[in-house]
């Protein structure tokens, strides 16, 4: 009897707790009628961004109360110690991509997870960093089953507005483990008529200003500056565009 009676004291606080749980919101124009046919938040996308700050303790304050711009957060903060820090859960949006558009996404905060890695923008990423990075990947694009090829930078959907994680990103290491678009087998030279814009166009990028997105697709996959196109950014285009299925191969 003694056992029952501490089972319903223990029991108690849990329905105290289920008591004052939050209600889904509800329409007041409406008859409620749950459905159990709903899902949480799924991102699509993975977005990575250097901080550009002097520590980890500075970055955490930062992505908890506010930078220059106002407000800002992120789900997950990587030290070059190559400790993970979260700081937002999955399923929540966070405050990192701000204006900005990749492909048909016009939200990015809505539709991503956003990775800051503790970074200035002019030094090479920690080695261990980047090995914690492709830990967190893996879970994510399994976990949330995010298209391993949906991870890009910050300045990729924002050209010209921003420059992470800039030209001193390892891209190519993240390609190697399958993270990230990259240009598979031999570059070779395009056919006559192809139309590099609609290559960065399909790819993702905003051509509202073509300088900028071409600097932001230098900077992602050629680890350069520079905001004309040349030869080998034919070839690279020409090479993504065959992988995305928008050219024929020979």
């Amino acid at each position: 009897m003694l056992r029952t009676a501490r089972r319903g004291l223990l029991l108690l606080p849990l329905a105290w707790l289920a008591a004052c749980a939050p209600l889904p919101a509800r329409n007041p124009m409406a008859t409620w009628v749950p459905s159990p046919n709903h899902d949480i938040r799924r991102p699509v996308v993975i977005v990575l961004h250097f901080t550009d700050q002097h520590s980890v303790q500075q970055s955490l304050d930062t992505l908890r109360t506010a930078n220059s711009g106002g407000p800002v957060s992120a789900h997950y903060l990587i030290g070059a110690d190559g400790h993970i820090y979260q700081l937002v859960a999955d399923e929540q949006r966070a405050w990192h991509a701000g204006p900005g558009r990749w492909g048909a996404i016009t939200d990015l905060n809505s539709a991503s997870i956003g990775i800051e890695l503790d970074n200035d923008g002019h030094t090479p990423f920690a080695q261990p960093q980047i090995d914690s990075l492709l830990r967190l990947l893996a879970d994510l694009t399994s976990r949330l089953r995010i298209p391993r090829t949906q991870v890009i930078g910050h300045e990729d959907l924002a050209p010209g507005r921003k420059d992470d994680p800039g030209p001193l990103f390892p891209w190519n290491r993240l390609a190697d483990a399958g993270y990230g678009l990259w240009p598979q087998g031999p570059l070779v030279d395009p056919p006559a008529g192809f139309d590099p814009w609609m290559a960065l166009g399909l790819i993702g990028y905003a051509l509202d200003n073509r300088a900028a997105a071409v600097r932001s697709f230098h900077h992602h996959f050629r680890g350069m500056d520079g905001d004309t196109l040349d030869g080998d950014d034919l070839r690279v285009l020409y090479a993504l565009a065959k992988q995305l299925g928008a050219v024929a191969a020979p």
